[in-house]
């Protein structure tokens, strides 16, 4: 039966549904469109990103405000705190809303200058004011660093009072809500930023915590100390070389085909050095001096007598003449000042300096082999990994002198597939994470649909067969076609030609069908030279035989004969 006819005999097989049956069926039929229609609304949702996070809840009502008057569809958690837009706007809506300095949390910066007027201010207010400012400037920088969502920033300026011995130094604090690990990645950064911004304000007496009470910086860190800052030198030393070898071999080995590790002994401590340096032979005068000086000088001396006549009063011993003396002494003296060239040297070695380095390579003996051949001997290998050493050593900046060591050894590594295992599975789970909410719609589609066509297209599909099987199975009873009996009246007849007319067979055209103007069917089987023959044959079977070879001809045919007759039966 073709489709045009199971289309045309659709309407005669739901009558005989009955009401029941048809209600039921248009219930069927209406919840499976409202399933299918709900699954598509559904699944045609687009996927939502997140605009915001951590929002307050002022910030929220006016993002809300802006999203709608842009036209943005939108959608706010149930906190108020995340607000989300569909994937592929965020970036629009993000610009829109800083246009409009959005949010702005109830952080502000000097803006407040703008709605405060100095009339009536006190010094006192003036001064919380600035400060409040100086905070709000601050956590908007904080928040334009990569990691951070949210931050406040709490800064205590000290009081300026004229009785005061001591001087007073400000002090900070800032919290800061991190993605991640980036938090304490960010802390010193966020120290430094902040004295920078406050006059007075050392980096020491800036304090920074996350939002979940844990220090992340104060002024006794560890990570201000020298030993910090010492092993942070090391460790970039270490990259830097270890970069520096795999430029040099990743070109011909390949990436995958070596590991380097380098162990540096660096000297950080720091040096201050003073020198002066002389130079005699650019001597100058510089001034003369010349001292001269003569001395002269006589002496006599006279002997008294030691007699009577000197304790005489008023009496005077004559004296005899003495001995006599005279000195003379002259001396010159000469003295020459010269200026010397002198240079002064002051050296301050804040840096550090390389004392050894270890160094070593594993290189792929896959990879050598490919390179050399697999006939290569180990000689051939000792030779190419000499060259390599070469290699290492220049791009390295080896010292032998120094004490440097190098060790280049050639292994056979695992397959790359297990070397890259747990990074692929992490790529796939956050991939999953990602994607799991499109493959719960997807699944919940397919699933939508396997209950429609379970429950709603296979029962009609069996409502509809049930009922024509039925009313050919359980119709009214029919006319008795034994042999017994007179001929099916008429039966023949209907299909194009006479039962009692042996002879008068139509041809296979003729035979084909009747009554409907429906096209000629296919030849009977067995339809051979001699058609007439063929057909009588047929006409003198019994009736059932009779019955069964018409409804071969024309099922549709035979069935309407068949109900006219149960029709008229009945009547």
């Amino acid at each position: 039966m073709s489709l045009l006819d199971q289309l045309s005999s659709l309407p005669g097989n739901l009558a005989t549904l009955g009401t029941k049956r048809l209600v039921a069926l248009a219930g069927t039929g209406a919840l499976a469109i409202a399933l299918v229609a709900l699954a598509a609304v559904f699944l045609n949702r687009p996927s939502y990103e997140t605009l915001y996070v951590g929002l307050e809840g002022s910030d929220s009502n006016q993002i809300a405000i802006a999203l709608g008057e842009m036209g943005v569809p939108f959608e706010v958690s149930s906190d108020g705190e995340t607000v989300s837009v569909p994937a592929g706007l965020t970036a629009r809506a993000r610009m829109t809303l800083a246009e409009r300095g959005l949010p702005n949390s109830s952080t502000s910066g000097y803006e407040l200058f703008d709605n405060v007027g100095s009339l009536g201010l006190t010094s006192f207010m003036q001064e919380v004011t600035r400060v409040r400012a100086l905070e709000g400037e601050i956590a908007r920088t904080i928040r334009s660093i990569n990691g951070i969502s949210a931050a406040r920033v709490h800064i205590v300026m000290p009081d300026r009072g004229s009785f005061r011995r001591g001087e007073q130094k400000p002090s900070a604090s800032v919290m800061v809500r991190a993605i991640g690990g980036d938090g304490r990645r960010a802390a010193q950064s966020i120290r430094h930023l902040v004295a920078a911004s406050v006059p007075g304000l050392s980096v020491d007496d800036v304090t920074v915590l996350d939002s979940t009470g844990q220090l992340l910086a104060s002024g006794d860190d560890f990570s201000n100390s020298t030993m910090n800052r010492s092993l942070n030198v090391v460790q970039t030393v270490e990259s830097e070389i270890v970069g520096n070898i795999d430029k040099a071999l990743a070109p011909f080995l390949g990436i995958d085909n070596f590991r380097a590790s380098v162990r540096a002994n660096i000297n950080t401590d720091t040096q201050q050095i003073q020198e002066t340096v002389f130079d005699p032979e650019s001597r100058v005068e510089r001034s003369i001096r010349i001292t001269r000086e003569n001395n002269a000088s006589n002496s006599s001396e006279s002997n008294a007598p030691a007699t009577v006549e000197q304790n005489l009063p008023q009496e005077q011993a004559a004296t005899a003449a003495g001995p006599q003396s005279s000195k003379s002494n002259e001396r010159k003296e000469e003295q020459t000042n010269y200026e010397i060239n002198s240079k002064t040297i002051a050296t301050v070695r804040n840096s550090y300096s390389v004392e050894r380095l270890s160094i070593a390579v594993v290189i792929n003996e896959g990879r050598i082999k490919a390179m050399l051949g697999e006939s290569a001997t180990k000689a051939d290998i000792d030779e190419h990994l000499a060259e390599l050493q070469q290699i290492v050593a220049s791009a390295s900046g080896l010292d032998t002198d120094r004490g440097d060591q190098i060790k280049l050894t050639v292994v056979q590594f695992l397959e790359a597939e297990l070397l890259s295992e747990a990074a692929q599975s992490e790529n796939i789970g956050q991939t999953v994470g990602r994607h799991l909410g499109s493959m719960i719609n997807a699944g919940a589609f397919v699933l939508v649909a396997l209950l429609v066509v379970w429950f709603g297209f296979r029962p009609l599909a069996n409502a509809l067969t049930a009922s024509a099987g039925t009313e050919e199975e359980t119709g009214p009873d029919l006319p008795d076609f034994s042999p017994n009996t007179a001929t099916m009246e008429g039966f023949g007849a209907d299909f194009g030609f006479d039962p009692n007319d042996e002879a008068g067979a139509p041809d296979a055209g003729e035979l084909a069908l009747g009554g409907d103007g429906a096209a000629a069917a296919d030849p009977l089987p067995n339809f051979g030279a001699a058609p007439t023959e063929d057909i009588g044959r047929r006409v003198k079977e019994g009736p059932e035989r009779r019955l069964a070879r018409m409804v071969e001809i024309n099922e549709e045919r035979a069935a309407k004969i068949l109900r006219k007759w149960a029709i008229d039966d009945a009547a």
